[in-house]
């Protein structure tokens, strides 16, 4: 299994390496006319401009990163969002026999993630020591903030002229209306909210030690 790990980890980095200097370069990744839906989305995708280099340069560091053993895990993490974006997208526009590979390098990824369940394992299964600082009336000063920062909204709209004088309190109203409730979303959010340290649980006195 550790054989098969680096073998599956230097082949998603070869499979990423030249697409993504195709893409940091500016250059066409397919030659298909936009008379087809691949050919338009990626001629599409190439008059974006930096955002379609943004795309190689991330692929490229995921590669990269995979190729170092110490970095492995990150290039792991990095890699299946990317090739899950990409593996959907080929099914999505119809790119003939590309979704099939992208399918199982989709499936190689989130093996190589699967792999790193150790380092995955405190964001699902540990939890904090302690819950969020508690203060008087919570429940009703950060919805106030929040509502009072609507008013202010609403009034420099007014002064930028974006909101007349006959709609000026209706938007107002709407904008105090918007930021109650999402004050009151931010508080109970606060309220349930854990912080501190991670609570190790191989710390945690078992029944039959208490």
């Amino acid at each position: 299994m550790h054989l098969f790990a680096a073998f599956t980890r230097c082949l998603l980095a070869v499979g990423f390496i030249p697409p993504s200097i195709v893409k940091i370069m500016h250059q066409p990744f397919t030659s298909l006319p936009e008379s087809s839906t691949v050919g338009y989305f990626f001629n599409a995708l190439l008059k974006t401009g930096f955002y379609y280099d943004f795309i190689g340069w991330c692929q490229l560091t995921a590669a990269i990163l995979l190729l170092i053993p110490q970095a492995s895990h990150i290039g792991a993490f990095l890699f299946l969002p990317i090739i899950a974006n990409i593996a959907v997208l080929t099914i999505s526009v119809g790119f003939r026999g590309t979704w099939i590979i992208t399918s199982f390098m989709f499936l190689a990824a989130l093996f190589l993630t699967l792999w790193e369940y150790d380092r995955l394992k405190p964001a699902f299964f540990y939890s904090r020591e302690k819950r969020s600082r508690r203060f008087r009336y919570q429940f009703i000063a950060i919805p106030a903030f929040f509502g009072l920062g609507g008013a202010v909204l609403g009034f420099l709209l007014w002064l930028a002229g974006e909101a007349n004088a006959s709609n000026s309190l209706r938007i107002g109203g709407i904008l105090v209306a918007i930021g109650l409730v999402f004050g009151v979303f931010v508080a109970i959010h606060y309220w349930f909210m854990p912080v501190g340290k991670l609570k190790n649980p191989d710390q945690v006195p078992s029944d039959l030690d208490r």
